[in-house]
């Protein structure tokens, strides 16, 4: 179902690609078990939560670059039922994710699904909204009490992108990639606007391209989920 006024644009060609080529590309049998991953979307949708979490692919795509930078740290903002999360705690034995969920109920969600995923030793869900909690959690780092981030993923209220990033960046190494999920938003991106939540893409797009510690690009995906894209940046 839709959720805050989003609408979904699908196309069956998307669909039939996506489940294709997951079935080929990971199997059953892979990491994390394609049972961990549907228990972790029913009980989700079970308990109430919108269904706006990444898609197969896009999970798959999380691990893969997680993996690729050999990730010893990830920080997520925006747990809501744990489901990129269970992909990212995936991504090698040693990865540890810190994921921030402002919503009690989402959170609780999430820890129970991670838990049957088998991989609460991996990941810290933190309560409290992302504006509030980054910053202490950039404290943390800043007196040596946590280690710097590898990996960000941002998929959380969109008005926020930029200052989750902005944040975010006193808290990463050299050479970590930032994530934004959810920024074209059907091509809307391109279109100003007074949706704040595209205000927010928008702003976080031109704030990087201004901003000298980071690279980035968008990148335009289609799929089961949707037409959309996101933001994949490197920190200097």
């Amino acid at each position: 179902m839709p959720y805050q006024g989003q609408s979904y644009e699908v196309d069956p060609r998307w669909v039939a690609v996506d489940e294709y080529a997951l079935a080929h590309l990971h199997p059953s049998h892979a990491v994390p078990s394609t049972s961990a991953l549907e228990h972790a979307l029913q009980t989700s949708k079970k308990e109430g939560l919108p269904d706006i979490a990444v898609s197969a692919a896009q999970g798959k795509y999380l691990q893969l670059q997680a993996r690729l930078i050999r990730a010893k740290n990830v920080l997520e903002v925006g747990t809501l039922g744990g489901y990129s999360t269970i992909w990212l705690a995936n991504a090698t034995p040693n990865t540890h994710v810190t994921s921030v969920e402002v919503d009690p109920h989402h959170a609780e969600v999430a820890r129970s699904n991670i838990k049957s995923a088998g991989v609460e030793d991996r990941v810290d869900v933190h309560l409290g909204p992302g504006i509030e909690v980054l910053p202490q959690l950039a404290e943390e780092v800043k007196a040596g009490k946590r280690e710097k981030f590898q990996l960000v993923f941002i998929d959380a209220d969109k008005e926020n992108n930029w200052n989750y990033v902005d944040i975010a960046l006193g808290m990463v190494e050299s050479g970590a990639c930032i994530i934004v999920d959810n920024v074209v938003r059907k091509g809307q991106l391109a279109k100003e606007t007074t949706d704040p939540r595209i205000a927010g893409a928008r702003r976080v797009v031109e704030n990087i391209g201004k901003d000298e510690r980071l690279e980035g690009v968008v990148v335009q995906t289609v799929g089961d989920k949707n037409y959309d894209g996101f933001l994949f940046a490197v920190a200097k």
